[in-house]
């Protein structure tokens, strides 16, 4: 089994923050302000939420979860409904419109990093499809633990 240590620890948390850097004009080409696009996502890809769950998703104040939905709803892009076991609360779901805006938000993401793949060495492209699986369970193991 491989050794773990600091410098592999710190070229994966570079090598994320500037993939992630890299991305955002990607990003910002749907239209919709990062915390927006991270929300939507989280409805598109994670189901319907309730305000609540959705703020402790996105790490987010209640308040602020609250201004991001309102703007979602104002757009079209996710509605509100009310809970089916509480009164108090309610449900928030992405509209087909959002759905439709965050999965060609997620496509050119896809397509800018297998774009960027290509110019790779075949020898990386191999190895980042190797190591694909395993950073998406370090992902999980880390979101596990302090998420």
């Amino acid at each position: 089994m491989p050794p773990t240590d600091l410098t592999t620890a710190g070229l994966l948390n570079s090598g994320a923050i500037h993939l992630l850097r890299g991305l955002r004009p990607v990003d910002a080409s749907s239209g919709l302000t990062p915390a927006r696009l991270s929300a939507l996502s989280a409805l598109v890809f994670g189901g319907p939420s309730t305000l609540t769950a959705l703020a402790r998703t996105e790490g987010v104040a209640g308040p602020t979860m609250t201004r991001i939905v309102t703007a979602l709803v104002d757009l079209g892009l996710a509605t509100r409904t009310a809970h089916k076991d509480n009164a108090r609360m309610v449900t928030i779901s992405a509209t087909p419109a959002g759905s439709d805006l965050m999965h060609s938000a997620a496509r050119r993401r896809l397509e800018t990093i297998n774009e960027a793949m290509e110019l790779l060495p075949s020898a990386d492209r191999r190895a980042l499809c190797a190591a694909a699986p395993a950073l998406r369970e370090l992902a999980r193991i880390i979101r596990e633990k302090h998420g």
